[in-house]
């Protein structure tokens, strides 16, 4: 017997004005799955996902997490429900410390654990804990980019969400940020991860969904998309 999705989009249209940017676009999210979201600049992954966290409300379709009914719900409901987002501008607070910016985010989880503490996170961020009391703004891009992860992960999440995850980062840095995708999704959190890098996200994911236009131009496992070059070089450039 399946699970039921953790998330489920169902023939979703979203505008910007009169821009038609999500075209009946429908997808799931299982609970524990790491799903890889990719597409061209300006193929509405961002638009997807902000709709999905009630940053967007879409004109018609439905959004489902967990079985209930979230479309048009104000964002802070829809992220009581054990969804963190980590959108592509990181978001942290310039002002505050490092370890203030975490410690505005720790709770327990929708089930009412808490597998991720403060100090779990310093651990799996070392530079943060070396930063612990520097001003947000006082980070490197990296650093930030470590903070917005860690910050996501202190609300015990069911699903984290990673936008543009390690876009303009130093090498080692992504390397870091790809470790922590494998370490949550060994956790059994469950994961969508939007990057350019096919490498590095075909090797973490479950499953692939590209957007072309709006729609849904591929969805298939990671492995099925590595076998279709032909697809990566229409769709990703590659």
């Amino acid at each position: 017997m399946t699970s039921a999705p953790l998330i489920a989009v169902s023939g979703l249209n979203t505008y910007y004005d009169d821009s038609h940017i999500l075209r009946d676009l429908s997808l799931t999210l299982n609970p524990g799955e790491t799903l890889g979201l990719m597409g061209r600049n300006g193929m509405g992954k961002t638009t997807l996902i902000r709709s999905i966290m009630g940053l967007v409300r879409p004109r018609s379709g439905t959004i489902e997490v967990a079985g209930r009914d979230v479309t048009g719900e104000a964002s802070f409901r829809i992220a009581r429900l054990g969804l963190a987002y980590v959108p592509e501008g990181r978001g942290i607070f310039a002002s505050l410390s490092v370890l203030e910016n975490l410690a505005i985010a720790e709770r327990k989880g929708v089930d009412g654990r808490k597998r991720w503490t403060l100090e779990r996170a310093l651990e799996l961020f070392p530079r943060l804990s070396e930063r612990r009391g520097h001003r947000g703004d006082q980070l490197s891009g990296g650093e930030q980019q470590m903070l917005a992860v860690a910050r996501a992960l202190l609300t015990n999440p069911r699903v984290l969400i990673l936008d543009e995850a390690t876009e303009g980062l130093a090498p080692l840095i992504r390397a870091e940020i790809w470790r922590t995708v494998r370490l949550v999704r060994d956790s059994g959190v469950a994961t969508i991860v939007v990057d350019k890098t096919v490498s590095e996200l075909t090797s973490v994911a479950d499953r692939v969904v590209i957007l072309v236009k709006g729609q849904v131009a591929f969805e298939g496992s990671s492995l099925a998309l590595r076998a279709d070059p032909e697809m990566m070089r229409l769709h990703l450039g590659v």
